[in-house]
């Protein structure tokens, strides 16, 4: 398949620092470009540059695109999602309203513990119509890759079924998907006074049995009340021991020693960090783990946003992801979570753009080819309705202003 864009009002081309991670001040000078045109041959995108430029014949068998007064960008690299999951918990929402947390809430066996009793009697089939219906919800705003977890399992027999469903997700959409093991969310209610004999069969039942079936990243819920940081790194180092790259859910909450344990692992990212202070953020300039912020579920829980500010201040590059859950924030609307960066976050739209795009990416490892509308890159990318500049998408944060999504240089039909 071979397409051009021609006129676009503006294409949005991506962070002008070449390539990886980008970091501080870079984070906020994105290259654009008016009255453009981009070609796409094999799925990858081949050059782009300005109208008036435009050679006369290079392009002659190329189908052409109309694209004038609307913005191309690239797509957005949802790096944290919880997708396949049993049903929705709108009934916790309801009881935080009338003013429990969400600790209190998971203590009396809501919250994960929840999920985990709606999960256990579905069938994979099930799951993955579900997470089907979800990825086409999410394309829908704009989302061309994405990483699914597993962790509404809990015991390894029900983790490894999620995790199943996982490869044949992947195996049923054209995005670019990474699966994160989360070997340890919440301690299963069999479990509550066997805690170290649920954590040996997390590593020696189930971390070997999903490093057999595959697996990109493990994962664990760092915090009060769920998992140590002592856990936490006995888990890590074990997924790191069949191959898995680390991740951990770390300062939601608390200062829950999530970030250190992270870096001193060597995690690939921390994500939420909504409890983060000068010492979190001189222990990630120092590494190479990625900060991820969630302001989605800081909305719905209402806590403190992360102070995603003062890290890009501080030079960290960082990235931005949903949190699509059923619990903590149900919406993988990445248009929004641009929105809340802006809002909540005090991010400029460019900051949050790369942080949703290239960090993102980064954060999945696929920095090389995805999160840019370069020359080699996957033409991942997204057709606006016709708007003047891409500031208007978080902006008009409760409109969807996606016209078209580009998966791999075919055009998303919705299925």
């Amino acid at each position: 398949m071979k397409e051009i864009l021609l006129h676009i009002g503006q294409l949005v081309v991506g962070p002008r620092q070449p390539q990886g991670l980008v970091r501080g001040s870079a984070q906020r000078e994105v290259e654009t470009v008016a009255d453009a045109w981009l070609a796409i041959s094999e799925g990858r995108i081949e050059a782009w540059g300005h109208m008036a430029d435009l050679p006369s014949d290079r392009f002659a068998a190329y189908r052409p695109t109309d694209a004038t007064g609307r913005v191309v960008l690239p797509g957005f690299v949802d790096s944290h999602t919880h997708l396949i999951f049993g049903r929705t918990r709108e009934e916790e929402f309801v009881r935080r309203l009338r003013g429990e947390t969400y600790e209190q809430i998971a203590a009396a066996g809501g919250g994960i513990l929840n999920s985990a009793r709606h999960l256990a009697d579905l069938s994979e089939d099930e799951l993955l119509a579900g997470a089907l219906a979800r990825v086409a919800e999410i394309t829908a705003t704009g989302t061309t890759c994405f990483e699914v977890k597993t962790g509404y399992g809990l015991l390894p027999e029900q983790e490894l079924k999620l995790l199943r469903v996982a490869h044949r997700l992947r195996a049923a959409v054209p995005h670019r998907v990474r699966i994160t093991l989360l070997a340890a969310h919440a301690l299963p209610a069999d479990y509550r006074n066997r805690r170290d004999e649920f954590l040996d069969r997390v590593c020696g039942e189930l971390v070997p049995a999903a490093a057999q079936i595959g697996a990109d990243y493990i994962d664990v819920f760092c915090e009060t009340g769920f998992f140590t940081p002592e856990e936490t790194e006995r888990i890590l180092r074990c997924g790191a021991d069949y191959g898995l790259s680390g991740r951990v859910h770390a300062n939601e909450l608390d200062f829950s020693g999530g970030v250190e344990v992270g870096v001193r692992c060597g995690a690939r990212s921390v994500d939420h960090l909504e409890c983060v202070g000068e010492a979190q953020i001189a222990a990630l300039l120092d590494s190479e783990t990625i900060p991820t912020v969630l302001p989605g579920t800081a909305l719905f829980l209402g806590l403190p946003y992360a102070p995603a500010r003062r890290m890009i201040d501080s030079g960290l590059g960082v990235a931005l992801a949903s949190d699509y859950n059923p619990g903590t924030c149900p919406t993988g609307n990445m248009g929004l979570v641009w929105a809340l960066a802006c809002v909540g976050l005090r991010l400029l739209p460019e900051e949050a753009l790369v942080a949703a795009t290239a960090n993102g990416a980064a954060a999945l490892d696929w920095a090389d080819e995805l999160g840019r509308l370069q020359p080699g890159f996957r033409a991942d990318l997204l057709l606006t309705q016709p708007i003047a500049s891409f500031y208007r998408i978080p902006y008009s944060f409760g409109t969807n202003l996606i016209d078209r999504v580009m998966i791999g240089g075919q055009w998303w039909n919705g299925k």
